[in-house]
């Protein structure tokens, strides 16, 4: 008897055990840098928060937008105090606030985006697009015919130089003699400043433009000039389907359900997560490359783009057939090829990447200088 009571309490304290697990509630919060109605960056965090939201049972979900960077921390106190225990912080500046948030509610599960300091209940991640940035360069420098190339850029943090380093890369795979000629505007989110940038790059002779701004504002202005661009962060192609040859798309929704289940079944606690950085490219199909989702170049610039020429080990191939080819690689499990193998010398032609290695994920996390070909004031950018 007593053992039948005994197998009765084991069974029901398991079915309890089984049914918190499933049941377990999570209230996961985000901290956006700019309005959920962007078109860029935010919007695509916002989408990404509402298909873990349908994705994930039990997951309850609250944002807060247009968060300056070194103001998170009013907002996070807010959220705790709400019962938020996974906390998203979504832009570069937030880092140092969020690790201090990190410290002060040990309880509370956090991760910074395109971050690199972590603590045992803080991770980070990224779903990076420098792949995608040296095929839109192979591209941009196949179709410019002035041989400039212009950029609008946010601010000159470690992730911009990835990405227009890794942009300068391709286009002078193409055009050896291109430049990529950048314009600081210091925001994430300012379409007079970014439409001001882009003005000016044109009236510069710059024929094709790129740009992170997180908005479609670059590509209407671009193509009120008739000038081809690519769209950054989501699909701008609806803005100007005559004018938008490819860009980079953003899945964040397949780092967010992956971390968040993990959370749930208890994979993650706020104990170990020192060592958790999600760095998700192509292959993880974290990122697209993409005039719109299923479209990686505009069709109206593929006849283009197969008539250009590059040398690929000594032999000619076309521009399109490059590009499709190392997409193809790099989306694969093992991708043979990376942007950043050297051997790869600064604008100042000091060695940066030795022959035949690779820059870790530390390195381009951290990374300062500029690929040959870039024109403009970069700071903090080493010189020797």
């Amino acid at each position: 008897m007593r053992m039948r009571w005994l197998l009765a309490l084991v069974a029901l304290l398991l079915s309890l055990g089984t049914t918190t697990a499933q049941d377990k509630k999570l209230k996961a919060c985000f901290v956006y840098v700019g309005p959920i109605g962007d078109v860029g960056w935010t919007f695509a965090h916002n989408e990404a928060r509402l298909a873990a939201e349908k994705a994930i049972p039990g997951l309850e979900t609250r944002y807060v937008e247009s968060v300056p960077e070194g103001q998170a921390m009013p907002v996070i106190d807010r959220l705790v105090a709400d019962g938020c225990n996974v906390i998203f912080t979504t832009s570069f500046g937030f880092m140092d606030q969020t690790l201090e948030a990190a410290k002060k509610y040990p309880d509370v599960i956090f991760a910074h985006a395109s971050g690199f300091k972590r603590a045992p209940n803080m991770a980070t991640y990224m779903a990076d697009f420098y792949q995608v940035y040296y095929l839109n360069g192979l591209m941009a420098g196949a179709l410019t015919k002035s041989g400039k190339v212009g950029y609008v850029g946010a601010f000159p943090i470690p992730e911009l130089k990835r990405h227009i380093s890794a942009f300068a890369l391709g286009v002078r795979a193409v055009n050896p003699r291109a430049t990529i000629n950048v314009k600081w505007i210091n925001a994430w989110f300012d379409p007079a400043k970014a439409r001001e940038a882009a003005e000016a790059l044109i009236a510069e002779g710059n024929d094709i433009l790129a740009f992170t701004e997180d908005t479609a504002t670059v590509v209407q202005t671009a193509a009120r000039k008739k000038i081809p661009s690519f769209s950054h962060y989501n699909s701008m192609y609806k803005y100007a389907p005559d004018y938008v040859v490819s860009g980079q798309i953003v899945h964040w929704d397949k780092i967010y359900i992956d971390f968040l289940k993990k959370v749930q079944n208890g994979t993650y606690t706020n104990k170990n997560l020192q060592d958790v950085d999600y760095w998700w490219l192509l292959r993880e199909g974290a990122v697209e490359l993409g005039a719109q989702t299923g479209m990686p170049i505009n069709p109206k610039f593929i006849p283009a783009l197969k008539a250009a020429k590059m040398t690929v080990n000594g032999k000619q191939v076309s521009v399109y057939d490059r590009v499709m080819e190392l997409l193809k690689n790099m989306s694969s499990a093992k991708p043979t090829f990376d942007p950043f193998t050297g051997p790869i010398k600064d604008r100042y032609g000091v060695l940066r990447v030795p022959a035949g290695k690779t820059m870790t994920v530390a390195e381009l996390n951290s990374m300062q200088w500029m690929a040959p070909g870039v024109v403009g004031q970069v700071a903090d950018e080493p010189k020797q």
